[in-house]
């Protein structure tokens, strides 16, 4: 089926957007993150459901999109790692707040938001 001429197309943009915070638990490890600098462990207390590996790899993830630092403290031992939102993560967190209220304004209605 062709598209018509007029007919608007999603920008790559936005596509790429969605495709990324679409990603199960990356919304979550942003909001953990909109809090302030987080060790992993506190990543993990904070999203308990997360499993350490996907954790990891939705760390690794953001990280290579921009929207994370990791950055590695050698100062004394133990080695401890600590992430943190860039600034183009820290642009998200208004959005994640409106989420978070739309969430909460509608998980109660008769539509509830499915589970």
């Amino acid at each position: 089926m062709e598209t018509p001429p007029n007919a608007s197309k999603l920008c790559p943009s936005v596509e790429r957007a969605f495709e990324i915070l679409g990603k199960k638990w990356s919304g979550l490890i942003i909001r953990e993150l909109s809090e302030g600098e987080k060790h992993f462990c506190d990543l993990e207390r904070g999203i308990p459901a997360l499993s350490a590996r996907m954790l990891t790899e939705r760390i690794k993830e953001l990280e290579s999109e921009g929207i994370i630092t990791r950055t590695v403290q050698t100062e004394a031992p133990p080695v401890r790692v600590i992430y943190n939102l860039t600034e183009k993560g820290r642009a998200l967190i208004p959005v994640m707040r409106g989420i978070e209220a739309w969430a909460r304004q509608w998980a109660d209605s008769p539509t509830a938001l499915a589970r």
